[in-house]
């Protein structure tokens, strides 16, 4: 009898979660169709175009959201066993609030573990096609910097030319060992530049001791030189914030080529860590909506609860959001920035969870 009622609890909590899930994912669909439509609107592109990209976008902001969804399922789940009196059944069968917890303990962190090996794997190459079909129409599509083996790559168009530049070291706002090969608009070179430091810290450019080969001849120049891109040292940060249409496989090889370059890997380790976490975050997530669940009065409507967790739950995700952002900018230790405020969560979600289980 008690396996039969463990069997219906979890499948009852995995139903919630999927319903509203669903219907995030259409709410999410519906709202960002509007953006592309918009950003589509002077592309001679299919009718269905936005569309598809759309679908291509919206299950890695799901991922987002999922803590979210997760105190809103848990809080219906609770709702449901309220209506139907079933929480004082439970316990007749033996099935008291803690062991309640301790089941949805269980199956958010076996369903968290899903979402980051299943869903999250295949949230994010959609996620990567999404914005290499997007990029082919934007504007910014010619000025492009990506991290290889080999160092920054960077390819940028001032004036008719096509600029490719490699440099194999990034220190502050300086590049290092740099490269800069100049082509006309047919893709002719014209010339390339050589320079052991370059100054990034705006978008002129300043080129330290710069030796230009023209017609397989050397000049070295004696003094500075400048020049104009699209490009400074915060702009190339900014370009490689965006991690979400990386698994965690190809998390860890970008890191190991930032470390080869010399290029901070504290928002890679620090999206690493998010992922790695994310499970627990879930988790809590549940027990803090079964916490406020736990502690409904009779002389207040269920909404007021539901609209509490979902309220509360956003200024955790700001608290969480801050110790990131201080672990990023290296104001606090990367593993203290993702784990300290999961602990400091989980005390005051024990206290709760003591006062639930005397009840």
């Amino acid at each position: 009898m008690l396996k039969t009622f463990n069997t219906y609890l979890i499948k009852l909590f995995i139903k919630k979660i999927f319903k509203i899930s669903l219907i995030a994912l259409c709410l999410i669909f519906i709202l960002s169709i509007f953006d592309e439509i918009s950003f589509f609107k002077k592309s001679n592109i299919n009718f269905f175009f936005p569309f598809l990209i759309t679908a291509l976008k919206t299950p890695s902001t799901l991922f987002e959201i999922f803590p979210f969804i997760f105190l809103i399922a848990t809080q219906f789940f609770f709702i449901e066993l309220i209506n139907k009196n079933e929480l004082d059944a439970l316990k007749v069968y033996g099935i008291n609030n803690f062991k309640l917890i301790k089941l949805l303990i269980l199956t958010s962190l076996f369903l968290g573990i899903l979402i980051i090996t299943i869903f999250y794997h295949l949230s994010s190459k959609l996620q990567f096609l999404y914005f290499e079909l997007k990029n082919e129409y934007s504007s910014d599509n010619k000025y492009l910097a990506v991290v290889t083996d080999n160092g920054l790559w960077i390819k940028d168009e001032i004036n008719g030319k096509i600029l490719i530049i490699n440099a194999t070291t990034i220190e502050g706002s300086f590049i290092k060992n740099v490269t800069i090969n100049e082509f006309n608009s047919s893709f002719e070179l014209i010339q390339i530049m050589t320079s052991p430091k370059v100054d990034i810290s705006n978008s002129e450019w300043v080129i330290f001791n710069p030796v230009i080969s023209i017609d397989n001849k050397n000049i070295n120049l004696k003094e500075n030189l400048k020049i104009n891109t699209h490009f400074d040292h915060k702009k190339i940060n900014r370009l490689f914030k965006n991690l979400t249409s990386l698994n965690i496989f190809e998390l860890l090889k970008l890191k190991k080529d930032y470390k080869s370059l010399g290029y901070s890997t504290n928002h890679i380790e620090s999206q690493l860590n998010g992922l790695l976490s994310f499970p627990i975050y879930l988790t809590l997530m549940s027990l803090f909506a079964s916490v406020i669940m736990f502690n409904v009065k009779r002389n207040r409507p269920v909404i007021f609860h539901v609209i509490l967790g979902i309220f509360l739950s956003v200024l955790i995700y700001y608290f969480y959001y801050l110790f990131n952002l201080l672990g990023e900018t290296g104001k606090i230790p990367l593993l203290a920035s993702t784990w300290l405020p999961f602990f400091l969560i989980a005390i005051s979600i024990s206290i709760g969870l003591v006062r639930i289980n005397e009840k």
